[in-house]
């Protein structure tokens, strides 16, 4: 029909995918988002509902509320398992129910997930830190530890409760780490009768020779700086080879192996994209990088496909960083493409990524930032950090509340979200032993978008 109206469907509700809805929602386009998650979720703030300062409402609002007035958009729950590129279709599963689609043009900004490089079985005892269920899982495997050690009587058992380990250490896990030590020392240390929370062992560890491997080394031995005088045991050239529910070995630079006996552990090492990209690169013969991204072409789109753009962390190109502001970015670069295209006019052309900088926090008034040839530390840094991340976060009540707990924690000592159930510390175990039994579970992606 000429009248039908030009069909857009973006799959994943994360940064690159809720960004070009939101560009396109003027546009006289019809817009079909589908996500196999209901909400968006700002991972950056990820570590703050693992270590009790936010709710997950005040990170994660729902999808359709924030696209309640997008109304050339409609929102699908789903799954996606399946793209055909020649017939320009996309299928999505929901437990036994499917939706098939076809597209004129295509977004696919499904994202990532945690990569073990190799050792998937490190997942069951080290929960990465991309989705909602691990931060929460993480929650209570944290305050947990503290209760368990608080009714052990065994000083080996006790030690080993209170030791937490942080594996890798980029920004995720320096933030991570930084917030177990602030716990610890700060938010617990008068909670407990049979144990000292001060006592706890924090461990950032990182097969790197320098924490904070994106940044300068200057922000980088300040990040390390900090950190231990948090009381964070800092390793790095150190390797983890083996790990299981009591502790993990690691291999340091002059191969010589270590064991630490730690019943909480944080994986925070590496991302993998979501199996979207490869399965895409298998038809059009674009490259896939070691990390599983697809590579794209200067306009984002693939090779021989300027119909399909893929954006966010499941693209190769020019090294750009895995980070919200190239997906956002690229989200509104494919929209914009798109929107020209449709009104007949020039399309933009070539993606060009404006660098805004890099942060990270470390704990209460210390952070590290780089704002192009601009360095900040500390109290500076930091008051950068809550302001950019606030300005980020959706809807003003969500920026609201999430000040408000900000509050309560950096300028008191409380944690306002430790409430833990039985639920989130067990129930990834207990999903993954129901997939090996019902097959409509069977293969579920490694990418959260």
């Amino acid at each position: 029909m000429a009248d039908r109206p030009h069909h857009v469907v973006i799959i994943g509700s994360g940064f690159g995918g809720l960004f070009a809805a939101k560009a396109l929602k003027k546009t006289p386009v019809k817009v079909t988002l589908v996500s196999d998650t209901s909400l968006h979720l700002f991972q950056p703030l990820l570590y703050q509902v693992a270590t009790g300062i936010l709710s997950t409402g005040e990170i994660a609002p729902a999808t359709r509320e924030i696209l309640r007035h997008n109304h050339n958009t409609r929102t699908v729950l789903g799954r996606v398992t399946d793209i055909d590129l020649d017939g320009r279709t996309v299928r999505a599963e929901a437990d036994d129910a499917v939706f098939t689609t076809t597209y004129d043009s295509l977004i696919v900004a499904a994202g990532a997930g945690q990569s073990y490089f190799g050792n998937d079985h490190f997942a069951a005892y080290a929960p990465g830190m991309k989705s909602l269920d691990d931060a929460l899982e993480l929650r209570g495997r944290i305050f947990g530890a503290f209760e368990r050690a608080e009714i052990e009587t065994d000083p080996q058992r006790v030690a080993a409760w209170l030791t937490f380990v942080v594996v890798g250490a980029g920004p995720t896990g320096v933030e991570m780490a930084g917030q177990i030590a602030e716990l610890a020392h700060r938010a617990l240390r008068d909670d407990f009768r049979s144990i000292d929370p001060r006592a706890a062992r924090v461990i950032l560890m990182d097969a790197a020779p320098q924490v904070l491997p994106p940044f300068s080394e200057h922000l980088g031995g300040s990040a390390q700086s900090t950190l231990e005088g948090l009381g964070v045991e800092v390793l790095l050239n150190a390797m983890v080879v083996d790990m299981d529910d009591d502790g993990l070995a690691y291999r340091d630079q002059s191969a010589a192996v270590h064991r630490i006996q730690a019943r909480t552990k944080v994986w925070a090492a590496g991302v993998a994209a979501s199996p979207l990209a490869r399965h895409l690169a298998e038809q059009c013969g674009a490259d896939v990088d070691r990390a599983g991204r697809i590579s794209v072409q200067a306009d984002l789109t693939l090779p021989g496909h300027p119909e399909v753009f893929v954006v966010g962390d499941m693209m190769s190109l020019d090294f750009l960083p895995g980070v919200a502001q190239v997906a956002m970015q690229g989200g509104q670069h494919a929209a914009a493409t798109i929107k020209a295209r449709v009104a007949g006019k020039p399309a933009p052309g070539e993606f060009a990524y404006d660098d805004k900088g890099s942060m990270a926090v470390i704990s209460r008034n210390k952070a590290v930032a780089k704002v192009g040839e601009l360095e900040l530390t500390g109290y500076t840094a930091w008051v950068a950090w809550l302001f950019v991340h606030l300005i980020y976060l959706v809807g003003f009540k969500n920026r609201f509340t999430t000040l408000v707990s900000w509050f309560v924690t950096f300028v008191g000592r409380g944690r306002p979200q430790r409430s833990v159930t039985y639920q989130q510390i067990y129930g990834r175990r207990a999903l993954e032993h129901v997939a090996g039994h019902d097959p409509r579970m069977a293969g579920r992606p490694a990418g959260r978008d």
